[in-house]
């Protein structure tokens, strides 16, 4: 009878410094106490879907929990195939400053950067 492999599941997200740092300030600087910041994806905007970045009140227990540079991001189940690989960042500039996500799975964005199109990850056999 052969025995099954376990392999590592990948890590959804990885942050970068300066996402890590945004998060650790958002986070301190809450009125009331917060598990970390939900992040997920939801259909709209004219390229089908935007990323939503969310205070979240608690941890669900169908949560993927992602922990980087000593902060907490919670990652919406939804979301999970289409983040999987990205990088969140946070930049700042002359007229905004956002969360910004580099994501291998999008393939496309509108031409004011407020939604992308985005397919799912395909997971190794």
């Amino acid at each position: 009878m052969a025995t099954a492999t376990v392999r590592p599941r990948p890590q959804v997200m990885r942050l970068t410094d300066a996402a890590a740092a945004r998060i650790r300030e958002l986070t301190e600087r809450s009125d009331k106490p917060i598990a970390g910041l939900r992040v997920g994806v939801k259909n709209g905007g004219c390229a089908g879907m935007s990323y939503t970045v969310e205070y979240a009140d608690e941890i669900k227990t169908s949560d993927e929990i992602v922990e980087d540079k000593g902060v907490k991001v919670l990652v919406d189940p939804k979301a999970v195939l289409f983040l999987l690989g990205t990088e969140m960042d946070f930049k700042v500039d002359k007229m905004a400053a956002t969360f910004v996500f580099n994501n291998p799975n999008q393939t496309s964005a509108c031409g004011c950067g407020e939604s992308v199109s985005i397919t799912p990850a395909k997971l190794p056999a």
